[in-house]
C-alpha cells in the first residue's frame, strides 16, 4: 500500500512539473482576449462610433446628382388653329381699321369669310438627356441635427462604459476561477500532509503492536483515519482537476490542457479592516453609474429631438440642370441648354404640432422622468452593494486573522499531544483528534484566504477601480 502511494505521489509530482504554469496576470490577459461578451461590447463600441460620425456629417452640405437618358421612336403632329387665331385678331382690330379708313365694312366682311388652313408641325422626342446637380445646405432644423449628434456622443460614452463594465466582470470571474484553483491545490497539499502524519503514526503504532506495547485496536483506529484521508485526497484531486478545467474554460484554453497555477503570484491585501472607512468610497467611478447617467441624458435629448420635428426648418439650395434633345419641325428643340438656380426652402409645421406633437413631447418627458427615477433607485442599490462588499471584505480580514491564529494553536496542540502520547500520558484517540483539528484549521485558513482575496476583488469592482 505504501509503495503504491509513493508511486502515485511520484507520478503526480512529475506530471505537475510538466504542466504549464499560469500566472494570474496571464490568465486575465487570455480571458480578456477570449471572452465573447467583451468582443461583442467592443463591436458595439465600434458601431456607435460609426453612428456618431454619420450623424456629424448631417452638418455638412449634401450634393445629389441625377441623370436620365431616353430614346423614343414615336412622333406627333402639332396642329396650330390658324383660322381661329386670324379671325380673333381681325375681330379685335376691326374698329381701328374702320376708323382709320384702311378698310371698309365690305372688305372686312370679305376677310371674315376667308378660310385659312391650319398648319401641322411634326414633333419627335428621339434621344432626350437630362442631368442635374443639387446642393443642399441645412441652415436651421429646429435643433434636430444637434440633438441627434449629441445623442450619438452619449451613446458612444455609454458603449465605452459598457466595455469597462464587461472587462471588470471578466477580471472578477477570471480571478475567482484562478483563486479557486489555488485553493483546490492547497487543499490537496493539506490532505497529503495530513496523510504523511498518519503514515508516520501508523509506522510507530505497528512497531509498538509488534512489541506488545500497543493493542491491535490502536492500529485499526489509525487505519480507519488513513482510509478517510485517502478518500479526501481523491476528492481534493478531483476538485483541483475540475477547478483547472474551469480556469481553462474562462481563459479560452482547451479544457483538457495540462496546467497548474502559481500560488506565489496571489498576494494578500494589507488594508485596514474598518468597514465604515471602506464604505466611504463613492460609486461615481463605476461604469454602471456612467451608463445610468447616459440613459438619463439620452432621455433629455430625446425630448429636444421630438420637439424639433414640429419646429421650422430652413435650407439653402443650389442646382444646375442640363437638357439636350427633342425635335420640333425637323430642328432640335434643346441644344445642350444648362441653367443655374439658387433658392431657400422653408417648412413650418402648423396643425401637426397640436394634433400629435404635444402628445409625443409629453411621452418623451415621461420617459425622461422614468430614466431619472431608475437612476436614483439603482444608485441607491449600488451604494448598498458597496457597503455590503466593504463589510464582507472587512469580515474576511478578521476571519483570516482568526484562522491563522487557530492554525498556530492547532499546530502547537498537535505537538503537545504527540509528546504526551509518546510518553504514554495521552491516549491515541486524543492524538488523532489533535491531528484532525490541525487539518481542519489549515483547511479553514485556506478557505478564509480564498474568501478574503475574492471579497477584495468584489470590493474593488463595487467602487469602480477594476
Amino acid at each position: 500500500m505504501r509503495k503504491i502511494s509513493f508511486i502515485i505521489c511520484l507520478l503526480a509530482l512529475s506530471s505537475a512539473s510538466m504542466a504549464q504554469k499560469l500566472t494570474l496576470d496571464e490568465c486575465r490577459k487570455m480571458a480578456l482576449e477570449h471572452n465573447k461578451s467583451l468582443k461583442s461590447a467592443r463591436e458595439q463600441e465600434n458601431k456607435v462610433t460609426s453612428d456618431m460620425k454619420s450623424y456629424r456629417a448631417n452638418y455638412l452640405p449634401k450634393l445629389d446628382l441625377m441623370a436620365a437618358d431616353a430614346y423614343s421612336w414615336g412622333s406627333a403632329n402639332l396642329v396650330l388653329p390658324m383660322d381661329n387665331i386670324a379671325k380673333g385678331m381681325l375681330t379685335q382690330m376691326a374698329p381701328a381699321l374702320l376708323q382709320s379708313g384702311m378698310m371698309s365694312q365690305q372688305q372686312l366682311g370679305g376677310l371674315s369669310q376667308l378660310q385659312l388652313q391650319d398648319p401641322s408641325i411634326e414633333f419627335k422626342a428621339k434621344n432626350i438627356f437630362f442631368g442635374s446637380a443639387v446642393l443642399t445646405q441645412p441652415l436651421y432644423t429646429g435643433g434636430k441635427i444637434t440633438a441627434a449628434y449629441e445623442m450619438s456622443r452619449i451613446g458612444m460614452e455609454m458603449a465605452e462604459s459598457n466595455v469597462r463594465l464587461t472587462e471588470s466582470q471578466v477580471i472578477v470571474n477570471t480571478t475567482e476561477a484562478y483563486l479557486l484553483a489555488v485553493k483546490a491545490k492547497q487543499m490537496t497539499e493539506v490532505a497529503r500532509s495530513y496523510k504523511a502524519l498518519l503514515d508516520e503514526l501508523q509506522k510507530n503504532v505497528d512497531a509498538a503492536v509488534r512489541h506488545g506495547l500497543r493493542t491491535r485496536n490502536d492500529a485499526l483506529k489509525v487505519q480507519v483515519k488513513l482510509n478517510e484521508v485517502e478518500l479526501n485526497i481523491q476528492k481534493a484531486d478531483n476538485a483541483y482537476r475540475l477547478a483547472c478545467m474551469n480556469l481553462c474554460q474562462v481563459t479560452g484554453i482547451d479544457l483538457h490542457s495540462d496546467i497548474t497555477v502559481d500560488e506565489e503570484c496571489v498576494r494578500e491585501t494589507a488594508i485596514s479592516p474598518d468597514a465604515r472607512a471602506l464604505s466611504q468610497a463613492g460609486i461615481e467611478s463605476r461604469p454602471e453609474y456612467s451608463i445610468l447617467m447616459g440613459k438619463t441624458r439620452l432621455a433629455q435629448k430625446k425630448v429636444k429631438l421630438v420637439q424639433s420635428d414640429y419646429l421650422p426648418t430652413v435650407a439653402a439650395i443650389g442646382s444646375y440642370s442640363y437638357v439636350d434633345g427633342m425635335e420640333l419641325a425637323g430642328k432640335k428643340l434643346f441644344k445642350g441648354n444648362g441653367a443655374f438656380a439658387v433658392g431657400v426652402t422653408v417648412k413650418v409645421p402648423v396643425i401637426s404640432y397640436f394634433t400629435e406633437g404635444i402628445h409625443k413631447t409629453r411621452s418623451a418627458r415621461a420617459e425622461q422622468h422614468i430614466a431619472q427615477l431608475e437612476q436614483e433607485e439603482l444608485n441607491e442599490k449600488m451604494t448598498l452593494e458597496l457597503t455590503q462588499c466593504a463589510n464582507n471584505f472587512s469580515e474576511s480580514i478578521l476571519e483570516l486573522d482568526i484562522t491563522r491564529k487557530s492554525t498556530l494553536q492547532a499546530e502547537e496542540n498537535m505537538k503537545m499531544s504527540r509528546q504526551q502520547y509518546e510518553v504514554g500520558l495521552e491516549p491515541l484517540s486524543d492524538y488523532l483528534e489533535a491531528q484532525a483539528l490541525w487539518q481542519t484549521a489549515r483547511a479553514n485558513e485556506i478557505e478564509a484566504r480564498y474568501q478574503n482575496q475574492l471579497a477584495y476583488m468584489k470590493y474593488l469592482k463595487a467602487k469602480g477601480e477594476l
